[in-house]
């Protein structure tokens, strides 16, 4: 009954758009005892002739009006189109400001006029606190962090925060105006400082410092491309090792980039997804120090093998490339790292070209696929927010031949370019974040692969 509701107001929706906007749809639904199916039938008619007369919107004390007025997409003086209601209601519950959403019709001044009146009930949209945690890559962990999702009410995102862990800190900033200037596009700004020191998987240890815009805009009602553009300044610190032939103790880097990103986003549920397809394929050009094209490419599908039974499976790919367009090759400091988000049952840097005495160089092509299983553990209450997972991991990384200064001492760290591995994961849905334990039986690895049977992380979708 949810997809037919769904289909109904679609069909609404898009009639409205073609110039019909008091279009009614109606489902008719006639059982074929025979097959035990049913039929549907689609009925469209013009609708009654009704405009809105007034707006009334209560219960907002914190949040403007504009920002609720403007997730409609009619205003007073419009046709009255029930499915443009519903849809319209739909997004203000997706702006996650208010924990509940009241819409109601009353009569307006004449008999072809309608008094819309909507109630909102508000609820804290910052967030403000320290977290701790580990991971099995960055050892102990923590945060500091300011989040404001609703910021002066004017439906503006917000974050502050400062990290650190053994092999670093970090300092992030970013803003998001969701509707710049008014129109459907969001505007942002990023600031970030993050130090990271020489450890066991990275030879070398940095200082970045840098910043970018963003401009994002929706193509479709499920394909959004978003813009960039910034700079970063990078710093070598603690280079001790012969991974000198790359990159000098001291050594300065600069960046300027634009790039652009296209996200697809079918699925049924962005936060707990049972169905549908998420997928993003990015572009950015870099310059200065530099002159490369990095491209990648990421998907993930998601099916319910038993219907309402909460198992779901997926399928994952992701890929990635840099080109050097001055042929001169990809410095290190740029190369891609794949390791456990890759294929799991690796340290992070844990497989790829490496020097002859161990020392991780990264790569400039990289592909790999994931299945997996997640089912809700038997016995446990839903509330726990505990899940169970089964998976199996396939990657691929290319050599080092187009690193600068690379392939010199490397040939035996990639002679099995194909990693693979098989395992079982505990993910939890907890107040900080989805969280999960991965315990990985590697299959397939290179002669200096760094393999781990556990590791913590939080989850992601892709």
């Amino acid at each position: 009954m949810q997809d037919l509701q769904a289909t109904i107001e679609d069909m609404a929706y898009e009639a409205t758009a073609q110039g019909y906007s008091f279009a009614d749809v109606r489902a008719r639904l006639d059982r074929d005892v025979a097959t035990g199916k049913f039929n549907v039938t689609y009925l469209v008619d013009e609708g009654a002739r009704v405009y809105v007369e007034r707006i009334n919107i209560t219960g907002n004390e914190k949040t403007r009006d504009f920002v609720i007025r403007r997730e409609l997409n009619f205003s007073e003086g419009d046709p009255f189109n029930r499915s443009m209601v519903i849809r319209g209601r739909t997004a203000i519950q997706a702006l996650d400001y208010f924990s509940s959403v009241n819409v109601t019709t009353g009569p307006g001044s004449a008999p072809d006029k309608i008094v819309l009146n909507i109630n909102v009930e508000e609820k804290s949209t910052g967030e403000y606190g320290a977290t701790a945690g580990y991971s099995t890559s960055d050892g102990i962990l923590g945060e500091v962090s300011l989040t404001e999702r609703n910021f002066l009410g004017r439906g503006q995102y917000l974050r502050a925060a400062i990290g650190a862990s053994q092999s670093g800190r970090t300092f992030d900033f970013s803003f998001t105006e969701p509707r710049f200037m008014g129109l459907k596009v969001a505007a942002g700004v990023d600031a970030y400082h993050r130090i990271y020191e020489e450890t066991d998987s990275s030879f070398y240890g940095a200082q970045s410092t840098g910043g970018q815009l963003r401009l994002g805009v929706p193509l479709t009602s499920s394909l959004n491309a978003s813009f960039f553009g910034g700079y970063e300044r990078k710093v070598i610190t603690d280079n001790t090792g012969p991974i000198s032939q790359f990159v000098a103790d001291g050594q300065e880097f600069n960046k300027a980039f634009i790039g652009y990103t296209l996200t697809w986003n079918g699925l049924d549920d962005i936060k707990n997804p049972t169905e549908g397809l998420y997928a993003t394929f990015s572009q950015q050009y870099i310059g200065w120090d530099h002159n490369l094209i990095k491209s990648e490419a990421r998907g993930r599908y998601f099916v319910p093998l038993i219907q309402d039974s909460g198992i779901v499976a997926s399928v994952r790919g992701q890929a990635g490339m840099i080109n050097s367009l001055d042929g001169e090759g990809v410095n290190v400091v740029e190369a891609f790292s794949p390791g456990s988000q890759l294929v799991r049952g690796f340290e992070g840097r844990g497989f790829g070209p490496r020097t002859a005495a161990g020392e991780f160089i990264g790569t400039t092509m990289f592909a790999g696929i994931s299945a997996e299983i997640e089912f809700p553990i038997p016995g446990l209450p839903e509330n726990y927010g505990l899940s169970g997972a089964v998976f199996a991991d396939a990657g691929w990384v290319g050599d080092a031949s187009e690193i600068l200064n690379g392939g010199l001492q490397t040939a035996t760290s990639n002679d099995q370019p194909l990693r693979t591995s098989v395992g079982a994961s505990l993910i939890w849905d907890s107040p900080f974040g989805p969280l999960r334990g991965d315990v990985a039986q590697t299959l397939n690895k290179s002669t200096d692969d760094r393999t781990q049977l556990f590791q913590f992380t939080i989850s992601t979708l892709l």
